[in-house]
């Protein structure tokens, strides 16, 4: 058997160490407050000092801050296709990705309030840094993925990612949640990168059918009024068009902190049917690359179709094109309030194309109206 210590959550024979670590760290009281606010910090550090298995960290403490990140910056939390799972199912949730954290980490809320148990995350090895977010992380069922290296450190990477997710699904019937490319969506484009499919097929190279129908692959999207982190993905896109861009020393946290706090407005799970038999069958024909191809194509049907668009994406995708094709699907004053949104960009008084950013940042709303638009049928 393949040894995953190196990438894998902890167990629960792991926990009580993780919390005895978690409540002894500086930042402790601060998140103590934030989860618990009306709770003394020694009340809940005596609380997480007597978990014993990952379920009590999950649902007294995880379950409570993504209640907390619901209750402060959400209006209305939804989700629909529940019923296309089995509550003891074990299926590989592929997910649209805008917010580093917040698309996973919901999405447990969801499985719970239906009767499912928690998945498997995805958690790339830049953000699990330190001590802190490592036991956080790995208290809450994420595992790490390698990003980078050379070639052949990325195919063994790859490999043994992929030994792991299907370990996973199929032996230990665990679900597991991945995002369907790596990094964020930043402009707004959900696209599924083809090389995850590949990823996901290498572990089984005998049928490449069989491959993926085995993982019971499921297109997860989540669509959110207000985007997180918006206009710093609009900030990193600008500066992108002329030179590579370099994350700065402790973006990724600013990011992660962004998307907790800032206002979403409506967010929406969207759970899609797993991948049937015939669906892939379709794609039998192919050589593999062109399979794991059609299959993104797939999915990114299955993701586009289900997301669900706001006033905010009519407005954005009004004022991009300078019509009023959609002026029918919001109001006036959610119009002067998206506009008001976009006045934030003027903080950044160095850019140069200040009507490059603007647009930019429009293209985030309205480009999910453009690819709903470009769906056939």
């Amino acid at each position: 058997m393949e040894n995953y210590d190196d990438i894998r959550p902890y167990t629960d024979s792991e926990i009580p160490a993780a919390m005895h670590r978690i409540v002894r760290n500086d930042f402790f009281p601060l998140l103590a407050r934030y989860v618990f606010p009306h709770l003394p910090t020694e009340q809940v550090r005596d609380m997480m000092l007597s978990f014993s298995t990952i379920y009590d960290f999950q649902y007294q403490v995880m379950r409570i801050a993504n209640e907390r990140i619901i209750a402060n910056s959400i209006t209305t939390f939804t989700c629909d296709g529940t019923s296309h799972i089995e509550p003891r199912g074990s299926y590989l949730f592929v997910s649209n990705h805008r917010d580093i954290m917040l698309d996973a980490s919901l999405l447990q809320n969801v499985l719970l309030a239906h009767g499912h148990d928690t998945s498997e995350i995805t958690f790339g090895a830049n953000l699990m840094q330190g001590e802190l977010m490592i036991d956080l992380g790995k208290s809450n069922k994420m595992f790490r993925v390698e990003r980078g290296g050379n070639m052949k450190d990325f195919y063994l990477s790859s490999m043994h990612l992929s030994n792991y997710i299907r370990n996973a699904v199929t032996r230990l019937h665990h679900s597991v949640w991945i995002a369907q490319r790596n990094g964020r969506t930043k402009d707004g484009n959900d696209t599924t990168d083809q090389g995850i499919i590949k990823m996901f097929c290498m572990s089984h190279p005998q049928d490449k059918i069989e491959a993926l129908e085995q993982l019971h692959i499921v297109p997860v999207t989540v669509s959110y009024e207000w985007e997180p982190c918006d206009v710093l993905k609009a900030i990193e896109l600008y500066m992108s068009r002329t030179e590579k861009y370099i994350k700065k020393p402790g973006e990724d946290l600013t990011s992660i902190i962004t998307g907790i706090v800032q206002p979403k407005g409506q967010v929406h799970f969207s759970i899609g049917r797993p991948l049937g038999h015939d669906e892939l069958m379709q794609f039998n024909d192919c050589t593999s690359t062109d399979y794991h191809r059609q299959v993104a194509k797939l999915l990114d049907r299955r993701i586009i179709a289900a997301y669900r668009l706001t006033p905010n994406n009519y407005i954005a995708h009004d004022l991009l094109y300078a019509q009023s094709r959609y002026k029918h699907r919001y109001t006036a004053q959610q119009a002067t309030d998206f506009i008001a949104h976009l006045q934030q960009l003027h903080r950044y008084d160095y850019v140069d194309e200040p009507e490059v950013l603007r647009n930019i940042l429009l293209g985030i709303y309205a480009n999910p109206v453009t690819n709903k638009e470009r769906l056939p049928g």
